[in-house]
């Protein structure tokens, strides 16, 4: 499985939403500065954690109907599952440990 996962409108539901599991979702586009900055932090998450949670990123422009479902309006913006609920959003670029102790949070 590629890390992180690269989700669309059609395989975020069986992905994220069935899988039970806690889930850094990372909203983003390519134009975005700050998407930029942020994707390497996602990618260092995703393999730091693998064993313990998914990582997926979804491209808005690509993804309108995830994007839509979710009400995101300004990106990067980073969404937490648990169990197929959000449990936190994280809006705009922040440092790793951030994230981390977020999802941590979730994890217990």
């Amino acid at each position: 499985m590629p890390n992180p996962l690269i989700l669309d409108d059609y395989s975020f539901d069986k992905e994220i939403l069935s899988s039970g599991k806690v889930a850094l979702i990372d909203f983003w586009a390519p134009w975005c500065g700050p998407c930029k900055i942020l994707g390497p932090v996602i990618e260092e998450i995703a393999k730091d954690m693998e064993d313990k949670i998914i990582v997926g990123k979804v491209n808005v422009d690509e993804n309108p109907i995830v994007a839509g479902r979710y009400k995101i309006m300004s990106i990067p913006a980073m969404l937490i599952f648990k169990e197929g609920k959000i449990v936190d959003n994280i809006i705009g670029a922040q440092p790793k440990d951030n994230i981390v102790k977020r999802i941590e949070s979730a994890l217990k």
